[in-house]
């Protein structure tokens, strides 16, 4: 038996049945397909999220009033009622902790129109307020011109930082520090342009626009729903627990809150939060992977269908292989070999497909392009599994067929 020559069969029968074949191949394509679109992206979605944590500080942690990530449809109705986070809230807040290095304040941002002169941005540059220590609380910098000071935010000055992409659309040939533009009906002199940082989920963070925080409570919020996040960063790594345990008993403590009553705000971590994110891709990854496994199943069923019918048009071939002496487990591998290698064609161009489309799609949505090889190898084991698994019947049922019946077979 040559197993080169069992595999060229196999090419050559589909070659042959070109119509049930491509069927075939679709279905083992799109069951693979499925799970490496999915597995790429999750790891792609994880590799971005976990690389814009660490440019946070492993050492900081987020108050918000409502979690960031939030899961099915009752987490409204569970949230709506608790009290915002106020601009008086967190001055309290910060003259009263003591073992934080830098505490800092950042509002919802609002989507505005920017203008300078003649040109103007699209309505979808986000605009939020902050104060001096956002940029130690976030290891955020100013490449251009300078972050905001103390006075920025204690005199309300009309200063404003902007990202790269306010500068490409307004001031594409000039250097913006020092000129003003136009949020609203209000005038700001850019002082700093931000470090570029890409997009992250389709979402554009260069799209924007810091003002004092004073400025933008009084003229650019909603009194009623204005609610803060709070960024801390501890001291050191080693102290973070304490500062931690600080900052909930001073917050409840602000919030009135009695010793039996649950915490009316949310604490978050960069460990927290890849965790509550890693259980969503986790979800997606199980989800796709779950879809593939489905659309393999039923591609098994026709390789079966196809290997048995293949041997019903082959039977007087057999019965000729063993009438010049071939043994039942030469016909019984030769036949696995086949139903492998058309597996394994379908795996290929799943997999081919697979990385193509995770690919544009993580170019398109500003992730990190990775490739998940191990799932690859994996994907070769199940696809030859399955081979195996589906074949192995038919393969049984033609190395049992008798060889005198099989050379009468017209």
């Amino acid at each position: 038996m040559n197993i080169t020559e069992s595999i060229f069969i196999a090419i050559e029968s589909i070659r042959i049945n070109k119509l049930r074949t491509f069927l075939t191949l679709l279905s083992i394509s799109i069951g693979v397909f499925a799970i490496i679109v999915a597995i790429s992206l999750v790891k792609s979605i994880d590799g971005s999220v976990q690389k814009q944590m660490e440019t946070l500080g492993e050492n900081t942690f987020y108050i918000y009033r409502t979690p960031k990530i939030k899961f099915g449809p009752q987490s409204w109705r569970k949230y709506r009622n608790r009290k915002i986070i106020k601009y008086t809230d967190y001055i309290e807040f910060k003259n009263t902790m003591q073992t934080a290095e830098a505490i800092s304040a950042i509002t919802d941002p609002s989507l505005q129109t920017i203008k300078y002169g003649k040109l103007e941005t699209n309505p979808d540059v986000s605009v939020a307020g902050t104060d001096a220590d956002y940029f130690k609380t976030t290891n955020l910098s100013v490449t251009l011109g300078r972050p905001f000071v103390k006075d920025d935010i204690d005199y309300n000055r009309n200063f404003a930082i902007i990202g790269n992409d306010i500068v490409q659309i307004l001031f594409p040939s000039v250097n913006p520090i020092g000129k003003a533009i136009n949020i609203g009906s209000h005038k700001y002199e850019v002082i700093g342009v931000l470090e570029t940082r890409g997009a992250l989920l389709g979402q554009k963070q260069d799209n924007l626009v810091l003002i004092p925080i004073s400025q933008f409570l009084k003229y650019h919020s909603d009194p009623w729903n204005e609610s803060l996040t709070l960024m801390i960063k501890a001291k050191d790594k080693k102290y973070l627990s304490y500062t931690i345990d600080e900052a909930y008993g001073v917050m409840r403590s602000i919030r009135n809150q009695k010793p039996w009553e649950l915490n009316s705000f949310e604490l978050e971590t960069n460990e927290s939060l890849q965790d509550q994110f890693g259980s969503f891709t986790g979800f997606l990854a199980v989800f796709g992977i779950a879809c593939g496994i489905i659309a393999l199943i039923a591609a098994g069923i026709g390789i079966m269908n196809i290997m048995l019918v293949t041997i019903k048009e082959r039977t007087r071939e057999i019965g000729i292989r063993k009438a010049l002496g071939a043994k039942n487990k030469w016909i019984l591998i030769q036949f696995l070999i086949e139903t492998v290698t058309i597996s394994q064609f379908g795996g290929i161009i799943g997999m081919l497909a697979g990385i193509i489309t995770s690919s544009l799609l993580s170019l398109l949505l500003g992730l990190e392009i990775i490739f998940p090889y191990d799932w690859v190898i994996i994907v070769i084991i199940i696809c030859t599994i399955m081979g195996v698994g589906f074949g192995l019947y038919p393969a049984m049922k033609a190395a049992r067929l008798d060889p005198i019946e099989a050379l009468r077979y017209e």
